[in-house]
Order: C-alpha cells, then sequence, then structure tokens
C-alpha cells in the first residue's frame, strides 16, 4: 500500500522510477564514463579546438579596457547623499552621456545610425554595456571602458572626465547666474528706494535750510536762544534762525525719519552688493570638479573576449552533452 502511494505521489509509473534510478545510477555514469573515455577526450580536444578558433579575433572582436579612479572635489551639499554618490549620479546622467554620443559618434564604437527610429535606444544599449562606473570603498569613483580601439578607450576615460566637470560646472554657473540676476534686481530696487529717498531730502533741504538734523538741530537751539538772551530780536540773523528753528519744529522729524532709511537702504546696497560679486565671481570662475587619482592609458592587452574562459566552457559543455548522449543510447541498447 505504501509503495502504491508513492506512486500515485510522484506521478509517475513504477517501470518510469526504476528507469529514472538506472539512469541516474552514479556507478553506472562511472562505469560509462570509463567505458568511453577515448569518446570523452576526442570530443573535449574537438570542443577546445572550435573553441579557440571561434573565440579567435576573426569571429569575435577583440575590445580594450581603459580605466580610471578619480575623486569629488569643490562639490556642494546637494542632499543627504555623499559627494561620491553625488559624482556617480552626474556621471551617469543623461547629459553627460548625450555628450559621449557626440564626442565619439565618429570612432566606431556605437555603429547606429541616426536615421534609426531606435537610434538612441541602441546607443544607450551600447554605451551602457561598455561604460561601467562604481563607488569604491575609499570613496572614489572607478570608471572602466571598453572599446575596440585602445586608444579609444583611454580617449573616452579622459573624455567622461571631462564632460563630468563641464556638467558640474555648467549646473552651477546656471545657478550663481540666477543668484546674480535676484541680487541684481535688488540692487535696482535698493537704488530706486535711495533715489526717492535722496529726492525728498533734497527738498527739504532746499527749502529749509536744514541740511542735518541731528548735527544741525542743538546749533540752531543754541543760536536762538543765544540770540534772544542777547536781545538782538530785529537783526537779520536772529530771523533766520528763527525761520531754521521753526522748520525743524515743522519737519525736522520727517526729515530724520527719511535720513534713517536713507542710512538702512544704504546697508542694504553694501550688502546686496556683496551678494552680487560673489555669485558673479562664482559664476566666472573656472575650476574643476574632480581630482584624477588613477589617469587612463591605452591598454596593450584585450580584456574581451577571455579566450580560456571560452575554450573551458565549451570543452565542458561538449562533454557533459556527450554524457547525456552516450547515457541514453547505452540505456537504449538494454531495452
Amino acid at each position: 500500500m505504501v509503495l502504491k502511494r508513492s506512486f500515485k505521489t510522484t506521478g509517475f509509473k513504477p517501470n518510469e522510477l526504476i528507469y529514472m534510478d538506472n539512469f541516474f545510477d552514479n556507478q553506472r555514469i562511472l562505469n560509462l564514463i570509463w567505458k568511453r573515455k577515448f569518446h570523452f577526450v576526442i570530443v573535449g580536444v574537438i570542443a577546445i579546438l572550435l573553441g579557440a578558433v571561434f573565440s579567435g579575433p576573426t569571429f569575435i572582436k577583440p575590445k580594450f579596457k581603459s580605466s580610471a579612479r578619480i575623486y569629488p572635489t569643490n562639490l556642494g551639499e546637494m542632499s543627504e547623499e555623499s559627494k561620491t554618490e553625488q559624482m556617480l549620479e552626474i556621471i551617469n546622467s543623461n547629459t553627460v552621456k548625450f555628450k559621449m554620443f557626440e564626442a565619439f559618434e565618429s570612432k566606431d564604437i556605437f555603429n547606429v545610425s541616426k536615421d534609426d527610429p531606435q537610434y538612441l535606444t541602441y546607443t544607450f544599449d551600447i554605451y551602457n554595456k561598455n561604460v561601467k562606473t562604481a563607488k569604491t570603498q575609499n570613496e572614489t569613483v572607478e570608471i572602466n571602458i571598453m572599446a575596440y580601439d585602445p586608444q579609444v578607450a583611454s580617449d573616452m576615460c579622459d573624455s567622461l572626465i571631462h564632460f563630468y566637470n563641464q556638467t558640474v560646472g555648467d549646473m552651477y554657473r546656471a545657478k550663481n547666474w540666477e543668484l546674480v540676476g535676484i541680487s541684481e534686481k535688488q540692487l535696482q530696487k535698493k537704488y530706486a528706494e535711495a533715489d526717492s529717498l535722496i529726492q525728498k531730502l533734497t527738498q527739504i533741504r532746499t527749502e529749509t535750510g536744514i541740511v542735518d538734523v541731528e548735527s544741525q538741530g542743538p546749533e540752531v537751539t543754541r543760536g536762538y536762544v543765544k540770540a534772544l538772551v542777547d536781545g538782538g530780536g530785529n537783526s537779520s540773523d536772529i530771523n533766520r534762525i528763527k525761520e531754521i528753528f521753526g522748520n525743524l519744529l515743522k519737519v525736522g522729524a520727517e526729515a530724520r525719519s527719511l535720513e534713517f532709511l536713507f542710512e538702512g537702504v544704504l546697508e542694504d546696497i553694501i550688502k546686496i552688493k556683496e551678494i552680487y560679486e560673489l555669485n558673479l565671481s562664482e559664476y566666472e570662475k573656472n575650476i574643476t570638479y574632480s581630482h584624477v587619482v588613477e589617469h587612463p592609458f591605452p591598454a596593450d592587452k584585450k580584456s574581451y573576449p577571455v579566450r580560456w574562459l571560452i575554450v573551458a566552457f565549451s570543452a565542458f559543455s561538449a562533454v557533459f552533452m556527450a554524457l547525456l548522449v552516450f547515457l541514453v543510447l547505452d540505456y537504449r541498447k538494454e531495452d
């Protein structure tokens, strides 16, 4: 009963289970290998020869690798990401990739016509397969580029670093130019306020003779009191002093308020001008945003294909397939 239940559970008939047990019997497989050892040797040798031939430059065009390692510098805080992660984001951005497409369009790398409706799909796929970037444990960014020409691979590494610096510079310059524009508008507004205050103060000074309330007020008051004490009330000087004193009482507070406002506007202009000049200086400066730790160079040995790996895989696959074929033939022969 137990045996029947196990047959139902597995879904195989009794004869099929016995056949499978015999098919995967280790001792039988070892005996078959020993019996067919010369066949396996022949298959393996043929596979090695074919693998060596078909992995050669005639069938697989060799590629050369160029590498570089760069460290981020002069980067500001944009988010919670580290500066190395920021660098990776920019290097892997489409902005940099499009610049690389344009720069190496004629270097027999992408081999995709711009007239092809799927030009971008194919080009991005080729680029992503041959250009690899990764963060190292020492917080540098490692760049590995494969190309058919070793010099082109090295040039692509240099260009990728250059386009990264250019892209970061463009980003910062755009931001600084935006701040320059904002500061310039603020300056124009403050200059307009200053001009308006100057006009009002000039009008008051012309009409009343009050030039500086803070310094002129005490002097006029003392002169007025002294003139009254001396008894020269009918002289022209006393009349002038009385006039200025009366103007001080009438518009002195307004004039002093305008002077305070004007001083505040001048302070604002100085602060805004400092910000304006700082952003303009940042916009005009030309610096790099990476330090090259390891410079790329043209390789003198191909990196792809790895012939020994192809040959080994071919030999293993061929011998394994031969084993399966011989097992099937052997069991059919018994049947």
